[in-house]
């Protein structure tokens, strides 16, 4: 994110990505290849105005966020605990969030892709084959509550 102020030559007047209209302010941003009156770059989630809190922002997934709110809605891979780069697509269980090729079978270690079946126990990842107790599950017993594998979708 870049704070330009006109200096010498009157620069031609740019359009606002957030409003539409003409940028005639002394003070414009430059985020994400487009022109914003600092007034109008505003995070997604929370609503603060970007150039009032720091000279950085953050993109994925079309929303325009704050430090904070990026580092709440897709900060640290539960499995490795590295941060995840907000171009980086993740892989959410129960309100956990991870890296792609951190989301993986406890067991096997086999990596799991959308449309594979796991199994979420006390906070541990197991593919079809590997979850616990597996054996008395192919008997009469209902099967572990299961789910499918989706990346990212819904942040706020």
């Amino acid at each position: 994110m870049v704070n330009s102020q006109a200096s010498g030559v009157p620069p031609a007047p740019r359009s606002c990505a957030g409003c539409g209209g003409k940028i005639a302010d002394r003070f414009l941003l430059f985020s994400m290849e487009r022109y914003w009156h600092t007034r109008c770059l505003k995070c997604s989630c929370c609503q603060a105005q970007l150039g009032d809190i720091g000279t950085t922002c953050y993109s994925k997934g079309g929303l325009i966020l704050c430090r904070s709110d990026y580092i709440k809605l897709f900060g640290a891979c539960s499995a490795c605990g590295q941060s995840i780069p907000a171009n980086e697509m993740v892989m959410r269980a129960q309100g956990n969030v991870y890296h792609i090729k951190c989301f993986s079978c406890a067991t096997c270690r086999n990596r799991l892709i959308p449309g594979d079946r796991f199994h979420y126990i006390n906070g541990t990842i197991f593919c079809e084959h590997d979850r616990p107790g597996a054996a008395l599950h192919n008997s009469h017993l209902a099967p572990l509550q299961s789910s499918s594998v989706l990346t990212d979708q819904k942040v706020c």
